[in-house]
């Protein structure tokens, strides 16, 4: 793929290919760390460990495809916390007054 504002890859980095199973041609490093890993439920394939997430088999972000998927979660998720946001709780909401 061509880099654009949607893929890009850094094959200069000391950790390229960070996952296995990816054609490198097509690998996106766009999403290095994962916009998503926040989420109790993301939707990748990883695993706990001592209550951390290892991300090392989850090629999700990376694979074509990633960027389209991982957008349309973010979007859902900024939607929920609108949704979940009562009025008048926002960050221009004057506190202590």
């Amino acid at each position: 793929m061509k880099p654009s504002h949607r893929f890009f890859s850094n094959t200069h980095c000391e950790y390229f290919p960070c996952h296995r199973g990816l054609d490198s041609a097509e690998f996106n490093c766009l999403f290095c760390f994962c916009p998503l890993y926040f989420l109790p439920d993301c939707g990748g394939n990883f695993v706990l460990r001592r209550g951390l997430k290892d991300c090392t088999e989850c090629t999700r972000p990376h694979g074509p495809g990633g960027y389209d998927e991982i957008i349309a979660r973010l979007r859902e998720e900024a939607a929920r916390a609108r949704r979940d946001d009562p009025p008048g709780n926002g960050p221009d909401t004057p506190r202590g007054t």
